[in-house]
């Protein structure tokens, strides 16, 4: 069985943890967060051609047979 941390020690890892990471810069976030979403867009809008695609071709093969 692990032994328990008490809380005071767990802050304490908690952040030196913390100090060890290295956050990215402002810089660094906004270029990610472009790329985000342009690739969301790029996605939707992939799938919203998709779907109107298979929409009309579904239509052509159901008018076809009635």
């Amino acid at each position: 069985m692990a032994s328990k941390t008490n809380p005071f020690a767990f802050l304490q890892q908690v952040r030196a943890e913390t100090s060890k990471v290295t956050w990215p810069s402002r810089r660094e976030t906004m270029i990610s967060t472009l790329m985000v979403l342009v690739m969301v867009i790029l996605a939707a809008a992939f799938f919203f051609a998709a779907d109107q695609l298979l929409g009309w071709l579904v239509g052509l093969v159901l008018n076809v047979g009635g």
